[in-house]
C-alpha cells in the first residue's frame, strides 16, 4: 500500500508539474462572491478575466466554498471581469493593472439571483450525472433514466463507491456501515432494515445522491464507511404545480402524485407515492456440513422455490414560511407504510450421515415485513447582516411500529398431510426524538469558525413470543420459556458536542479541522427485570480535511476522520429467528459500539467535458461486531454477535465521465484489498481471511433527437470476501428508452433489465470453518419490462431559494451491516428476519464530473423545473 500512495502521489503532482504555464505578468486580482438577497458567498462562481473590448478569455478562475477567487500572472492592461453562475445574473466590472497597482482587490462582488417568469413548465437542462466536491461526490439521479420506475435501491446500484447486493443490502468501498440520510434528516425506519426501507422511497422522486466518505466534526460519529444523503425533488417555484407519475412492469407498478403551491413567504408540499412489488421469483441449494462436539459429521441438503411480494408507501406534507430577510421557520410530516411478504414454497431438509438418510422435514416458509412510520421535523434559521453568520435550531420526532412475524406449515414428506405450525410474532417500537443547535460565524474573510450541541433520545422495544399449534387446525399455545417469549426495553440517550475551523488561503489551500465529542448513556432490560449491564461510554472524534485547489478547477484532498457505529436492533435483538429451523440467529443486547478510523487522498481534475476523480483510502476497525457461529444438537448452526473483531481495508476507486453534447458516457469501478479476522482464542472458532474485492459500471446515454434518448447502464461485482468464506459476484445491466413530450411537461419511457438472463442470475458462496461447511446456490429472476409515464402541470416563476438546515442522525449500525455468512441459501431481502437457506444472515465484508459550470464559460443550457435558470445566454 506504500507504493500505491507514493505511486498516487507522483501522478499528482507529475500532472501539476506538467500543466503548469509560464508566468506572463506579475498582477494579481481577488475578491469574493456574495449573494446580494441573503448576503451568503456563492460557491464555485465562474469568474472570467477578458481584455477590453475582446471576448476571448485570457485567465480566469473558479470561486471556492467561501466564495473567494484569485487571479495571478496577469500583465498589464485593462480588463474586463465577469462573474457567472447558474441562477445569478451576470456581473461585469473594469479592472486596471499598472506597474504601481498591480494587487488589485475587488473586495465584495454581489451577485442577484436571476428570475424568470413561465407561461408553463417548458424548460429543461441538462447536468453531468456525477458531480465532485470537496468533500462529497454527488449523483445526479433525476439524469437517469434507467431506474425510472423503480425505488432508492435501484438508484444506489448506479452511484459511484456504492455496492448493493440483489437483497438490497447497501456498501461503501465494501462497508455496509454506512448512515442514510433522506433530505439531511435521519428516520427511525433506517434503524431497522434499510434494504426494505429503501424500497419505500421511489426512483422518481430522488434528485440526487451524496455520498460523504469524510464527514467533518458538525456531522454525528456514526456510519463507519461514511454518509449517504438522498435528496428528493422539491421545488422553490412560485405558484401552483401538479405532477403524476404511473408506471407499471412485468415486477412492479407505482402511482404517484405531487402538489405545491406557494405565494410570496409560504409555500406547502403534498404528495404520496405508493409501490407494489411482485412476481420476483428464485429458488435456492444448499449443502451443509456440521460436526458437533462428539465428532458425529451430519450433512444435510436444503432446497425451496422463493418468492417475495410487497406494497410500499410514503407520503409528505411539507410548509415553510419566511418571517422576514433574516428569519425562516420549514416544517414537514412525512408517513410511511410497508407491507411485505417473503415465501420459502416447499422448504425440503434432507440430513445424512454418511450414505445413510436420517431424516426428512417439509415445510412451507411465510415471513411477513409490516411497519409504519411516521417522521415530524420543525427548523427555525435566523441569519444576521455578516455574510454566513447563521444560527439554527432543530427538533425531529420519528416513529416507528413494526412487525417482523414467521410461520411454519410442517408437513409429512410422504402423504403433505399437516403435522403441525410453528409461529413467531416480533412486534417491535422505535422512538427518536432530537434537538439540535448549530451556530457558525466568519472571524475573518478566509477563516470560519462552527460549533454546536446535539441530544438524541432513543427508545427500542421488541416483544417476541413463540406459538405452537398441532395439526392444521390446533389452537396456538404460547411457550413461555424465557429465551422464547420475552420483551427487551432499550433506552439509548446520546450527548454531543463539536467544534470546527475552516481556514482558506489566497492560494486556494483549505484546511478544516474539528472535534466531537460524544457521551452515550444506556440503560436495558427484559420484560422478568433482568437488568443487562452496559456502561456507558464517551469518545471523542477528530476529523481533518486537507484540501488544494488548483487554478483550472483540480482539486487535491487529504482527510482523516475517526467513527463509531453503535449496534441497532437487528444486532441486539435477542429474539430466536428460526424461519429456517437449521440456521438461527440470535441477537445480543450486551454490544458494545465498534471504532474506525479512516484515510483518504484524492484528487480531481475537469478538462473539455471528461471529470475524472481518483481516491485512494485506508480503513481500519477495532472492536468491529462479527459473527459467532457454533453447532446447536446436530445440525443447526447457531448465529449470534460480538466485539471479538479486527477489520482492515486499503483500497483505490476511480470515475471517468465523459460529456459531449449530445453523448454522455461514464465509468468507474473501486478495487480493495480486505483483511478480517476474530481474535478468538478458541481455534475451533477462530477465523481469518484475506482478498481483493472488486466493482465495476458503467453507463451512457445517448440524445437522438425528436425527443428521443437512450440510456443504458451496466454493473458488475466481483466475490465478496467475508470472515469464514465467500460470497459470489453477478451482473446487472439495464436499457431505457424515453421519448420527452414537446410541450416538455413530461415523457413515456420504457426500461428492459437483465433481458438476455432467461435463467436468472446466479449466486454461489461459500462458509467454511472447523465445526461447519456451507455451500448455496441463490437463483434470482430478474429479467424485467416497465412502462413510466410523467406528466407536469402548474404556472409558475422561479424564486430564490432559502438555504435550509436539517437534522442529521448518522446513527446505529443497521440492517445488512457486520460480518456475516454467504447468501444463506434463499434469502429473500432485507428485513430484520431473514430467510436463512443457508443459515447466513447477509452481512459485508466489515472492511472494506466537472464542476458545475467550468472555468472561462458561461453556463448555456436552460434550467429543469424547480432550478434557477442559467445566465449569459
Amino acid at each position: 500500500m506504500k507504493k500505491l500512495f507514493f505511486t498516487l502521489f507522483f501522478l499528482i503532482f507529475a500532472i501539476q508539474f506538467a500543466s503548469a504555464q509560464n508566468p506572463t505578468g506579475k498582477g494579481k486580482i481577488t475578491g469574493v462572491v456574495i449573494d446580494s438577497t441573503d448576503q451568503k458567498p456563492v460557491s464555485f462562481a465562474t469568474v472570467t478575466l477578458t481584455l477590453i473590448n475582446s471576448q476571448k478569455p485570457i485567465s480566469g478562475a473558479v470561486a471556492d466554498e467561501k466564495g473567494e477567487f484569485t487571479i495571478t500572472k496577469i500583465p498589464v492592461g485593462e480588463y474586463n471581469v465577469a462573474v457567472s453562475f447558474i441562477g445569478y445574473n451576470t456581473i461585469n466590472k473594469t479592472v486596471t493593472i499598472s506597474e504601481k497597482a498591480n494587487n488589485v482587490n475587488m473586495g465584495k462582488v454581489f451577485v442577484r439571483p436571476a428570475v424568470t417568469e413561465l407561461k408553463e413548465v417548458t424548460v429543461e437542462g441538462k447536468k453531468d450525472l456525477i458531480e465532485e466536491k470537496v468533500d462529497r461526490m454527488i449523483y445526479n439521479a433525476d439524469q437517469d433514466a434507467t431506474s425510472k420506475g423503480g425505488d432508492a435501491t435501484d438508484v444506489l446500484r448506479r452511484v459511484p463507491m456504492l455496492s448493493v447486493d440483489l437483497d438490497g443490502n447497501v456498501s461503501l468501498r465494501g462497508n455496509q456501515n454506512i448512515r442514510v440520510l433522506i433530505n439531511n434528516k435521519p428516520s427511525t425506519i433506517m434503524a431497522t432494515s434499510l434494504a426494505d426501507a429503501l424500497r419505500q422511497i421511489p426512483a422518481d422522486q430522488i434528485k440526487t445522491v451524496e455520498v460523504i466518505t469524510s464527514p467533518s466534526a458538525k456531522y454525528d460519529a456514526e456510519g463507519s464507511a461514511g454518509i449517504i444523503n438522498i435528496i428528493t425533488k422539491k421545488t422553490t417555484l412560485q405558484g401552483l404545480t401538479l405532477g403524476v407519475d404511473i408506471g407499471a412492469g412485468f415486477r412492479g407498478s407505482n402511482l404517484g402524485l405531487n402538489g405545491s403551491y406557494r405565494t410570496g413567504k409560504v409555500g406547502f408540499t403534498l404528495g404520496g407515492f405508493g409501490r407494489a412489488e411482485y412476481n420476483v421469483q428464485g429458488n435456492f441449494e444448499n449443502t451443509q456440513k456440521t460436526i458437533n462436539t462428539s465428532g458425529s459429521e451430519l450433512s444435510t441438503i436444503q432446497t425451496a422455490d422463493t418468492r417475495r411480494s410487497g406494497m410500499f408507501g410514503r407520503y409528505n406534507l411539507g410548509f415553510d414560511y419566511d418571517i422576514n430577510k433574516k428569519n425562516s421557520l420549514t416544517a414537514s410530516v412525512q408517513f410511511g407504510v410497508r407491507n411485505g411478504n417473503n415465501y420459502q414454497d416447499g422448504l425440503t431438509a434432507r440430513t445424512f450421515q454418511g450414505t445413510n438418510l436420517v431424516n426428512t422435514s417439509l415445510r412451507d416458509v411465510n415471513v411477513k415485513d409490516l411497519s409504519n412510520n411516521i417522521d415530524a421535523s420543525l427548523t427555525y434559521t435566523r441569519m444576521f447582516e455578516k455574510p454566513q453568520k447563521e444560527l439554527s435550531i432543530l427538533a425531529l420526532y420519528s416513529i416507528n411500529n413494526r412487525t417482523n412475524d414467521f410461520t411454519n406449515s410442517i408437513y409429512s414428506p410422504t402423504d403433505f398431510s399437516t403435522l403441525s405450525r410453528l409461529k413467531n410474532l416480533n412486534g417491535s417500537f422505535n422512538q427518536e426524538i432530537t434537538l439540535q443547535l448549530d451556530y457558525q460565524t466568519p472571524i475573518s474573510t478566509n477563516q470560519m469558525m462552527e460549533f454546536g450541541a446535539k441530544t438524541i433520545m432513543r427508545h427500542v422495544s421488541s416483544d417476541f413470543k413463540y406459538l405452537f399449534a398441532q395439526g392444521a387446525t390446533g389452537d396456538f399455545i404460547t411457550n413461555t420459556n424465557a429465551q422464547l417469549s420475552n420483551t427487551l426495553n432499550y433506552d439509548q440517550n446520546v450527548s454531543a458536542a463539536y467544534f470546527s475551523y475552516t481556514y482558506t488561503t489566497k492560494s486556494n489551500y483549505s484546511l478544516k479541522l474539528g472535534s466531537r465529542y460524544e457521551y452515550t448513556d444506556i440503560k436495558a432490560n427484559l420484560q422478568n427485570e433482568q437488568k443487562i449491564d452496559i456502561p456507558d461510554y464517551g469518545v471523542i472524534v477528530p476529523s481533518i480535511n486537507l484540501s488544494k485547489r488548483f487554478k483550472k478547477g483540480d482539486i487535491i484532498k487529504l482527510a482523516y476522520n475517526r467513527r463509531i457505529q453503535r449496534p441497532s436492533l437487528q444486532f441486539l435483538n435477542p429474539n430466536i429467528q428460526a424461519a429456517n429451523p437449521l440456521n438461527i440467529t440470535i441477537g445480543n443486547p450486551a454490544l458494545n459500539p465498534e471504532f474506525t478510523n479512516n484515510f483518504e487522498l484524492s484528487y480531481s481534475t475537469f478538462a473539455k467535458g471528461v471529470s475524472i476523480n481518483v481516491a485512494s483510502f485506508v480503513r481500519n476497525t477495532n472492536n468491529a461486531i462479527q459473527s459467532v457461529r457454533d453447532i446447536l444438537g446436530r445440525d443447526t448452526i447457531r448465529t449470534t454477535f460480538q466485539n471479538i473483531g479486527q477489520e482492515n481495508a486499503y483500497g483505490l476507486n476511480l470515475n471517468l465521465g465523459i460529456n459531449l453534447g449530445k453523448f454522455n458516457m461514464g465509468t468507474g469501478g473501486d478495487i480493495y484489498f480486505a483483511d478480517l479476522r476474530n481474535n478468538v482464542p478458541n481455534p475451533l472458532y477462530n477465523a481469518s481471511n484475506q482478498g481483493w474485492v472488486y466493482n465495476f459500471r458503467l453507463f451512457g446515454g445517448y440524445e437522438l433527437g425528436g425527443g428521443w434518448g437512450l440510456q443504458s447502464f451496466s454493473f458488475y461485482r466481483g466475490r465478496e470476501v467475508q470472515l469464514q468464506g465467500i460470497r459470489g459476484g453477478f451482473g446487472i445491466y439495464s436499457l431505457s428508452l424515453k421519448k420527452d413530450f414537446k410541450n416538455k411537461k413530461g415523457f413515456i419511457g420504457f426500461g428492459f433489465e437483465n433481458f438476455f438472463s432467461f435463467n436468472g442470475i446466479t449466486i454461489r458462496s461459500e462458509l467454511i470453518s472447523p465445526v461447519i461447511n456451507q455451500q448455496s446456490v441463490n437463483v434470482n429472476q430478474n429479467i424485467s419490462f416497465r412502462i413510466n409515464f410523467n406528466y407536469r402541470i402548474g404556472k409558475m416563476s422561479f424564486d430564490a431559494p432559502k438555504r435550509r438546515k436539517s437534522i442529521n442522525n448518522d446513527d446505529m449500525k443497521g440492517e445488512g451491516g457486520g460480518e456475516g455468512g454467504g447468501d444463506g441459501g434463499g434469502q429473500q431481502g432485507g428485513g430484520q428476519r431473514q430467510m436463512q437457506g443457508g443459515g447466513n444472515r447477509p452481512q459485508g465484508t466489515g472492511t472494506g464530473g466537472k464542476p458545475p459550470v467550468k472555468q472561462g464559460e458561461k453556463p448555456t443550457q436552460k434550467p429543469k423545473e424547480g432550478e434557477k435558470p442559467k445566465n449569459g445566454n
